[in-house]
Protein backbone atom coordinates (compact mmCIF):
# COMPACT_ATOMS: atom_id res chain seq x y z
CA UNK A 1 0.00 0.00 0.00
CA UNK A 2 1.22 3.50 -0.79
CA UNK A 3 2.56 5.39 2.21
CA UNK A 4 0.15 8.34 1.95
CA UNK A 5 -2.89 6.71 0.38
CA UNK A 6 -5.90 9.00 0.72
CA UNK A 7 -4.09 11.62 2.82
CA UNK A 8 -4.71 15.27 1.98
CA UNK A 9 -1.49 17.31 1.81
CA UNK A 10 -1.61 21.11 1.64
CA UNK A 11 1.73 22.38 0.27
CA UNK A 12 2.61 26.06 -0.06
CA UNK A 13 4.94 27.28 -2.78
CA UNK A 14 4.06 24.07 -4.60
CA UNK A 15 4.05 25.32 -8.19
CA UNK A 16 7.85 25.19 -8.49
CA UNK A 17 11.12 24.04 -6.93
CA UNK A 18 11.16 22.12 -3.67
CA UNK A 19 7.42 22.48 -3.09
CA UNK A 20 6.57 20.98 -6.45
CA UNK A 21 8.99 18.09 -5.94
CA UNK A 22 7.43 17.28 -2.58
CA UNK A 23 3.96 17.48 -4.12
CA UNK A 24 4.99 15.03 -6.83
CA UNK A 25 6.56 12.64 -4.31
CA UNK A 26 3.43 12.71 -2.18
CA UNK A 27 1.17 12.20 -5.21
CA UNK A 28 3.19 9.14 -6.20
CA UNK A 29 2.51 7.77 -2.72
CA UNK A 30 -1.24 8.19 -3.07
CA UNK A 31 -1.81 11.57 -1.44
CA UNK A 32 -4.39 14.07 -2.61
CA UNK A 33 -2.14 17.07 -3.14
CA UNK A 34 -3.21 20.69 -2.73
CA UNK A 35 -0.99 22.87 -4.93
CA UNK A 36 -1.03 26.19 -3.05
CA UNK A 37 0.96 29.02 -4.56
CA UNK A 38 0.93 32.80 -4.76
CA UNK A 39 0.94 32.40 -8.54
CA UNK A 40 -2.58 31.09 -9.04
CA UNK A 41 -2.02 30.39 -12.75
CA UNK A 42 1.08 28.33 -12.04
CA UNK A 43 -0.77 26.45 -9.30
CA UNK A 44 -3.55 25.47 -11.68
CA UNK A 45 -1.08 24.55 -14.43
CA UNK A 46 0.85 22.31 -12.04
CA UNK A 47 -2.35 20.71 -10.78
CA UNK A 48 -3.45 20.01 -14.35
CA UNK A 49 -0.15 18.34 -15.17
CA UNK A 50 -0.52 16.19 -12.06
CA UNK A 51 -4.09 15.32 -13.02
CA UNK A 52 -2.89 14.31 -16.50
CA UNK A 53 -0.73 11.69 -14.78
CA UNK A 54 -3.72 10.35 -12.92
CA UNK A 55 -2.83 11.94 -9.59
CA UNK A 56 -5.49 13.48 -7.37
CA UNK A 57 -4.88 17.18 -6.95
CA UNK A 58 -6.45 20.53 -6.14
CA UNK A 59 -5.13 24.05 -6.84
CA UNK A 60 -5.49 27.24 -4.81
CA UNK A 61 -3.92 30.66 -5.17
CA UNK A 62 -2.85 32.07 -1.82
CA UNK A 63 -0.59 34.76 -0.38
CA UNK A 64 0.63 33.12 2.83
CA UNK A 65 1.05 36.51 4.53
CA UNK A 66 -2.65 37.33 4.10
CA UNK A 67 -4.70 35.96 7.01
CA UNK A 68 -8.01 35.98 5.15
CA UNK A 69 -6.55 34.30 2.05
CA UNK A 70 -4.87 31.58 4.08
CA UNK A 71 -7.96 30.75 6.11
CA UNK A 72 -10.13 30.75 2.98
CA UNK A 73 -7.73 28.54 0.99
CA UNK A 74 -7.24 25.96 3.74
CA UNK A 75 -10.96 25.88 4.56
CA UNK A 76 -11.81 25.43 0.88
CA UNK A 77 -9.35 22.58 0.45
CA UNK A 78 -10.56 20.86 3.62
CA UNK A 79 -14.19 21.19 2.59
CA UNK A 80 -13.62 19.93 -0.95
CA UNK A 81 -11.27 17.09 -0.01
CA UNK A 82 -12.56 16.01 3.38
CA UNK A 83 -9.91 17.47 5.67
CA UNK A 84 -6.21 18.27 5.95
CA UNK A 85 -3.78 15.56 7.05
CA UNK A 86 -0.44 17.11 6.14
CA UNK A 87 0.77 20.69 5.90
CA UNK A 88 4.07 21.52 4.23
CA UNK A 89 4.90 25.18 4.91
CA UNK A 90 7.39 25.76 2.13
CA UNK A 91 6.72 29.20 0.60
CA UNK A 92 9.71 31.51 0.86
CA UNK A 93 11.85 34.16 -0.79
CA UNK A 94 15.42 35.38 -0.45
CA UNK A 95 16.97 38.86 -0.36
CA UNK A 96 20.75 38.98 -0.09
CA UNK A 97 22.64 42.02 1.21
CA UNK A 98 24.58 43.22 4.28
CA UNK A 99 22.58 44.15 7.39
CA UNK A 100 23.36 47.85 7.07
CA UNK A 101 21.82 47.90 3.59
CA UNK A 102 18.56 46.12 4.48
CA UNK A 103 15.50 48.33 4.64
CA UNK A 104 12.95 47.70 7.36
CA UNK A 105 10.38 46.86 4.69
CA UNK A 106 12.68 44.17 3.24
CA UNK A 107 13.29 42.76 6.72
CA UNK A 108 9.56 42.65 7.43
CA UNK A 109 8.80 41.09 4.04
CA UNK A 110 11.27 38.27 4.64
CA UNK A 111 9.97 37.51 8.12
CA UNK A 112 6.36 37.84 7.04
CA UNK A 113 6.61 35.23 4.29
CA UNK A 114 8.78 32.81 6.27
CA UNK A 115 7.29 33.14 9.77
CA UNK A 116 3.87 34.79 9.48
CA UNK A 117 3.14 32.43 6.60
CA UNK A 118 4.14 29.42 8.68
CA UNK A 119 2.00 30.59 11.60
CA UNK A 120 -1.08 31.36 9.52
CA UNK A 121 -1.04 28.12 7.53
CA UNK A 122 -0.32 26.12 10.68
CA UNK A 123 -3.18 27.69 12.60
CA UNK A 124 -5.62 27.09 9.76
CA UNK A 125 -4.51 23.47 9.26
CA UNK A 126 -4.50 22.65 12.97
CA UNK A 127 -8.10 23.71 13.35
CA UNK A 128 -9.11 21.08 10.81
CA UNK A 129 -6.73 18.42 12.15
CA UNK A 130 -7.94 18.88 15.71
CA UNK A 131 -11.60 18.85 14.69
CA UNK A 132 -11.20 15.67 12.65
CA UNK A 133 -9.39 13.84 15.44
CA UNK A 134 -7.23 11.85 13.02
CA UNK A 135 -3.89 13.40 13.87
CA UNK A 136 -1.65 14.99 11.29
CA UNK A 137 1.81 16.16 10.30
CA UNK A 138 3.07 19.74 10.11
CA UNK A 139 6.31 20.12 8.15
CA UNK A 140 8.30 23.35 7.91
CA UNK A 141 10.86 24.05 5.22
CA UNK A 142 13.79 25.30 7.23
CA UNK A 143 17.38 25.36 6.04
CA UNK A 144 20.90 24.73 7.17
CA UNK A 145 20.41 28.37 8.12
CA UNK A 146 18.00 27.17 10.79
CA UNK A 147 21.19 26.15 12.62
CA UNK A 148 24.04 28.08 11.01
CA UNK A 149 24.65 31.62 9.79
CA UNK A 150 25.98 32.99 6.52
CA UNK A 151 26.96 36.44 5.36
CA UNK A 152 24.29 38.66 3.76
CA UNK A 153 21.29 36.70 5.05
CA UNK A 154 20.26 38.24 8.38
CA UNK A 155 16.45 38.07 8.00
CA UNK A 156 16.54 34.68 6.31
CA UNK A 157 18.71 33.15 9.05
CA UNK A 158 16.55 34.76 11.72
CA UNK A 159 13.35 33.41 10.18
CA UNK A 160 14.70 29.91 9.59
CA UNK A 161 15.90 29.70 13.21
CA UNK A 162 12.41 30.77 14.25
CA UNK A 163 10.77 27.86 12.44
CA UNK A 164 12.51 25.41 14.75
CA UNK A 165 11.03 27.16 17.77
CA UNK A 166 7.57 27.12 16.22
CA UNK A 167 7.83 23.42 15.40
CA UNK A 168 8.80 22.57 18.97
CA UNK A 169 5.77 24.40 20.35
CA UNK A 170 3.41 22.77 17.85
CA UNK A 171 4.91 19.37 18.69
CA UNK A 172 4.06 19.88 22.36
CA UNK A 173 0.62 21.41 21.81
CA UNK A 174 -0.36 18.97 19.05
CA UNK A 175 0.73 15.79 20.81
CA UNK A 176 -2.59 15.15 22.55
CA UNK A 177 -4.28 15.46 19.15
CA UNK A 178 -1.82 13.12 17.43
CA UNK A 179 -0.29 15.99 15.44
CA UNK A 180 3.45 15.97 14.82
CA UNK A 181 5.63 18.93 13.76
CA UNK A 182 9.12 18.78 12.25
CA UNK A 183 11.54 20.88 10.22
CA UNK A 184 13.50 19.94 7.09
CA UNK A 185 16.84 21.76 6.91
CA UNK A 186 18.32 21.44 3.41
CA UNK A 187 21.67 22.70 2.28
CA UNK A 188 21.85 24.56 -1.02
CA UNK A 189 19.49 23.12 -3.62
CA UNK A 190 19.72 24.28 -7.26
CA UNK A 191 16.36 26.00 -7.43
CA UNK A 192 15.61 29.36 -9.12
CA UNK A 193 15.89 30.92 -5.63
CA UNK A 194 19.48 29.68 -5.27
CA UNK A 195 20.43 30.40 -8.88
CA UNK A 196 19.37 34.02 -8.32
CA UNK A 197 21.68 34.26 -5.28
CA UNK A 198 24.83 33.22 -7.13
CA UNK A 199 25.37 36.46 -9.12
CA UNK A 200 24.08 38.54 -6.19
CA UNK A 201 26.63 37.04 -3.81
CA UNK A 202 29.34 37.24 -6.45
CA UNK A 203 28.83 41.01 -6.65
CA UNK A 204 28.53 41.50 -2.90
CA UNK A 205 31.59 39.37 -2.05
CA UNK A 206 33.69 40.35 -5.09
CA UNK A 207 34.01 36.73 -6.18
CA UNK A 208 33.39 34.89 -9.42
CA UNK A 209 30.15 32.95 -9.65
CA UNK A 210 32.17 29.71 -9.72
CA UNK A 211 33.88 30.71 -6.48
CA UNK A 212 30.55 31.55 -4.85
CA UNK A 213 29.45 27.98 -5.56
CA UNK A 214 32.74 26.34 -4.60
CA UNK A 215 34.01 28.56 -1.79
CA UNK A 216 30.78 29.79 -0.22
CA UNK A 217 27.81 27.57 -0.95
CA UNK A 218 29.47 24.15 -0.98
CA UNK A 219 32.63 24.88 1.00
CA UNK A 220 31.53 23.03 4.14
CA UNK A 221 30.00 19.98 2.45
CA UNK A 222 31.84 16.66 2.58
CA UNK A 223 31.71 16.13 -1.18
CA UNK A 224 31.17 19.51 -2.85
CA UNK A 225 27.69 18.54 -3.99
CA UNK A 226 24.38 20.38 -3.97
CA UNK A 227 21.48 18.85 -2.08
CA UNK A 228 18.92 17.63 -4.61
CA UNK A 229 15.18 18.15 -4.84
CA UNK A 230 14.76 14.40 -4.44
CA UNK A 231 16.82 14.45 -1.23
CA UNK A 232 14.45 16.99 0.31
CA UNK A 233 11.31 15.26 -0.96
CA UNK A 234 12.39 11.97 0.62
CA UNK A 235 12.73 13.62 4.03
CA UNK A 236 9.33 15.27 3.53
CA UNK A 237 7.88 11.82 2.86
CA UNK A 238 9.52 10.42 6.00
CA UNK A 239 8.05 13.16 8.20
CA UNK A 240 4.61 12.86 6.58
CA UNK A 241 4.38 9.08 6.79
CA UNK A 242 6.05 8.34 10.13
CA UNK A 243 3.58 6.20 12.07
CA UNK A 244 3.84 7.61 15.60
CA UNK A 245 4.58 10.65 17.76
CA UNK A 246 8.10 9.35 18.33
CA UNK A 247 9.38 11.62 15.55
CA UNK A 248 8.18 15.10 16.45
CA UNK A 249 9.71 18.43 17.38
CA UNK A 250 12.79 17.55 15.35
CA UNK A 251 14.86 19.22 12.66
CA UNK A 252 16.68 17.06 10.13
CA UNK A 253 19.62 18.52 8.21
CA UNK A 254 20.00 17.32 4.62
CA UNK A 255 23.14 19.08 3.45
CA UNK A 256 25.90 16.68 2.42
CA UNK A 257 27.45 17.15 5.84
CA UNK A 258 27.62 20.95 5.71
CA UNK A 259 26.00 21.17 9.13
CA UNK A 260 26.32 18.18 11.45
CA UNK A 261 23.83 18.72 14.28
Amino acid sequence: MSKLEGKVAFITGAASGIGRQIAERYAREGAIVVIADMNKGAAHETAQRFADKGWRTFAVGVDVTDEEQVDRAVDLAARELGGIDILVSNAGIQIVKPVEEFSLSEWKKMLSIQLDGAFLTTRAALRHMYAAGKGGSIIYMGSVHSKEASLLKAPYVTAKHGLIGLAKVIAKEGAKHGVRANVICPGFVRTPLVDKQIPEQARALNLSEEDVIRKVMLKETVDGEFTTLDDVAEVALLFASFPSNALTGQSLVVSHGWSMH
